[in-house]
């Protein structure tokens, strides 16, 4: 009827629900519950004890909730849960500014807000985009497994790096970095993808760190120490005044 309010799957009514296993981690879930179950066989439950919450860890770092995403062309959302750990001025890395001679419009090697958002073992490890468009660039780069709250890590570890351009021109990247446990970094989309904002696009497995490189002259929304929800916090406003004082430079 005109008038009603409906939520996110089209129902006029919203209750909590289990969240569901994203693909990649369900052959890793029935690994750990075999072992669980061959442990308990042989060795009795005591001993099987400690697989089954193997198990269950295992199912929740794996976990894919649903997310409810703005829907406002002025909003860049978060693509990663986690911990606001870094807020600084950079230049764009290479592989997202560089010419890669494929005649697509990179990103402006100018200095820009780089927001770095810290996933723990504990935070939800899908990644979603922070704008939709399309899917320009999509670059593996091999590297270390530093811890990924280190600034270095951007540049030295094994990472990922996405360019997403909106139809009007804008562009933002972002780069999934693996940490010191993380050892797999796994894409969802390829380039020429069309993506809607807050689309999954990846997923990095057991504990990493997703950067995020604002269009120029935007400025974040959020603070260091603040945790970010994928898909759902407002990262940055394009267009939008600076309202950060004392971000490091």
């Amino acid at each position: 009827m005109p008038g009603d309010i409906f939520d996110n799957r089209g129902r006029g009514s919203a209750g909590w629900s289990w969240p569901s296993i994203h693909p990649e981690g369900r052959k890793f879930g029935a690994i750990a519950a075999a072992i669980a179950v061959f442990v308990m066989i042989v060795g009795g439950s005591l001993l099987a004890w400690p697989f089954v919450f193997l198990t269950l860890g295992v199912l929740a770092f794996f976990r894919d909730p649903v997310r409810v995403t703005p829907r406002d062309d002025r909003f860049i959302v978060a693509p990663a849960d986690g911990l606001i750990t870094l807020i600084q001025k950079v230049a764009p890395p290479r592989e997202l500014s560089a010419d890669d001679g494929s005649g697509v419009a990179a990103m402006d090697p100018t200095p820009v807000t780089r927001v770095s958002i810290f996933m723990s073992v504990f935070d939800v490890h899908v990644n979603r985009t922070p704008i939709g468009g399309t899917i320009r660039r999509v670059v593996y780069i091999p590297g270390k497994f530093l811890n990924a709250d280190l600034d270095k890590a951007s540049e030295e570890n094994e990472r990922q790096h996405f360019l997403v351009e909106r139809s009007d021109g804008v562009k933002v990247g972002f780069t999934q970095i693996a940490g010191l446990v993380a050892r797999r970094i796994v894409p969802f989309v390829k380039t020429g993808d069309i993506v809607a904002v807050g689309q999954r696009v990846g997923l990095i497995r057991f504990g990493s760190r997703v950067d995020v490189y604002l269009p120029v002259g935007t400025e974040p929304k959020v603070l260091i120490g603040q945790r970010v929800v994928a898909g759902e916090t407002i990262l940055a406003e394009i267009g939008d005044a600076p309202l950060i004082e004392g971000v490091s430079q």
